[in-house]
């Protein structure tokens, strides 16, 4: 019999948040590796491309009991930061926010230790709740408030474990200190473990495999691969009986192939899918086809305007790539000349740029197009 749908899903197949376990697919390894690193009180590194499920990851290992009913929790978006500051700004956000469900001698323990961020402190006039309300220009000196938010992370009655997600975009800050500054800061934590995540793999590699970096061999290295074809086909089969639907083993392996075993794609698509599904019969091959070109339609109006920023090189080099579906020889003569390509010397400076915008990828010396629906997109379009 299958087991009754949570009331509040309406879709089992989750795209871009944490629910619960139950609509979790495995990494039980992955889970247990992660745990054994926390309670051991060892940092982690987490590389893995975009979208294969680094945050869901995080995410599931924060609802562990070990985790859970030990450790406070914090995860960092650092994906849309650009400085020091903007870091700053999301780290203290989503400290308040772990804090403001705690007792109000916490939440005065947090501005008195972050002192630089009481300007930002206020009650609501109606409900006469506490408030964290600072804009980014409220962060006038973000050494000093980094440099406080680690000692209130020290000052908690539990150890936190906080995970920085795209760490690697530290990087690209104008500011030239923030690595060294960091680390600085996080070797002094004797209360506080953490998880640096990323998906540009050569930034994270030189951040934390580099010797002449500050992170260099300051964490355990952890990859984090598809999930594997047999276990995503159960997990999906059972996510559809949880909807009183049913999906053959060849249909959910039609869709993982198509999707490269890459979990943000498998969900989205299945997602649909099983909207496209009645109640009581199972889901056809050919909804396949007509879920992908609904959720590429949704998205239509995104690429049309992230293709109208490419230029004309790289959108030639992109729309060869799309032609082929894998490249191998990407900068060969055969691949210049077939695809009326200028040079080797303009694909090599076209592929960076596509590289840059997280367009193309290489994947065991294999380029193609990250998204998979991006490239279906380019498919129709060529």
């Amino acid at each position: 019999m299958a087991k009754q749908m949570n009331k509040q899903v309406v879709n089992p197949f989750i795209i871009g948040k944490y629910i619960s376990d139950e609509y979790f697919c495995d990494r039980e390894q992955e889970t247990a590796f992660l745990i054994k690193q926390m309670l051991n009180g060892r940092n982690v590194t987490l590389i893995a491309d975009r979208r294969i499920g680094k945050s869901g990851l995080i995410s599931h290992l924060f609802d562990q009991p070990e985790i859970k009913q030990s450790y406070y929790t914090i995860a960092v978006d650092l994906y849309a930061t650009g400085s020091l500051a903007e870091l700053v700004y999301a780290f203290s956000g989503e400290v308040y926010r772990n804090v403001q469900h705690r007792s109000e001698s916490w939440r005065d323990k947090f501005f008195q230790i972050i002192s630089s961020l009481r300007v930002g402190f206020k009650m609501d006039v109606v409900t006469g709740a506490p408030s964290f309300d600072i804009g980014l220009g409220d962060i006038s000196s973000p050494d000093m408030t980094l440099e406080q938010i680690f000692n209130f992370l020290e000052s908690s009655d539990k150890p936190c474990v906080v995970a920085f997600d795209e760490f690697q975009q530290i990087a690209a800050y104008p500011e030239k200190n923030v690595e060294a500054l960091l680390r600085t800061y996080i070797q002094r934590c004797k209360k506080t473990q953490f998880i640096f995540s990323g998906s540009r793999k050569h930034l994270m590699a030189q951040m934390f495999l580099s010797p002449s970096k500050p992170f260099y061999q300051s964490t355990i290295n952890m990859g984090l691969e598809p999930i594997t074809r047999g276990t995503y086909v159960d997990f999906a089969k059972r996510m559809f009986e949880i909807g009183n639907k049913q999906v053959s083993s060849e249909v959910v392996e039609s869709v993982y192939d198509l999707c490269r075993g890459i979990t943000w794609y498998m969900q989205m698509l299945l997602n649909e899918m099983f909207t496209l599904t009645d109640k009581g019969t199972c889901c056809e091959e050919d909804n396949i086809e007509t879920a992908l070109q609904n959720v590429v339609q949704v998205q239509e109006s995104f690429y049309r305007e992230l293709l109208a920023t490419i230029p004309t090189k790289q959108k030639s080099l992109l729309y060869a790539i799309v032609k082929e579906k894998e490249v191998k020889n990407i900068t060969s003569a055969a691949f210049v000349n077939k695809h009326k390509l200028t040079s080797a010397s303009s694909v090599q400076a076209a592929l960076k740029g596509l590289i840059e915008k997280d367009i193309v990828v290489e994947h065991e010396s294999v380029w193609r197009v990250y998204d998979i629906f991006f490239e279906q997109y380019l498919a129709i379009k060529s």
